[in-house]
């Protein structure tokens, strides 16, 4: 299975983690491979619900990572297809070094164009910036896993001098 339709298949099974519990969700796997015109084979579906299960375990992290790079924006706002690829993306972004981030940041542009309302991309793309430390070249910077200071204890926080 190409990368691309292995994103598709995740998002499409973690978009259903705003309307279930984690343990419904994780239920409706099978069902959701038996079902329809989707022909998967075992390995792929093996890669797609333990991604699916890493970002679940990880998602409150996640969300609070999402939230703590917002501007103008209250967490709840975000339509469910934009936080569903922020999600994903995040995870990826903080996980897998082997791809390139400008890679797996434009994927994630086209998960939100294709399933998300005009411009999701857009908002999508923003959002994913602030992840990424600006003083890195376009495409082979490393996301920026570090929390935000506005997210940091105030053990954290560097001393002022």
């Amino acid at each position: 299975m190409k990368q691309r339709a292995f994103k598709e298949q995740v998002f499409k099974l973690l978009f259903r983690a705003d309307f279930n519990t984690k343990e419904e969700l994780l239920e409706q796997v099978p069902i959701y491979f038996e079902s329809g015109d989707l022909t998967v084979v075992p390995e792929d579906r093996a890669r797609i619900e333990e991604r699916l299960r890493a970002i679940l375990d990880r998602l409150p992290e996640i969300d609070q990572q999402i939230a703590g790079r917002l501007k103008n924006w209250r967490p709840e706002r975000i339509g469910k297809v934009e936080r569903t690829v922020l999600r994903m993306t995040v995870y990826e972004l903080q996980t897998d070094t082997g791809t390139p981030t400008a890679v797996v940041i434009n994927d994630a542009i086209e998960l939100a164009r294709k399933f998300g309302q005009d411009g999701a991309g857009q908002f999508v793309n923003g959002v994913l910036a602030a992840f990424v430390p600006s003083n890195n070249k376009p495409g082979t910077a490393k996301a920026d896993t570090e929390k935000p200071e506005t997210e940091k204890s105030e053990t954290e926080k560097p001393e002022k001098s």
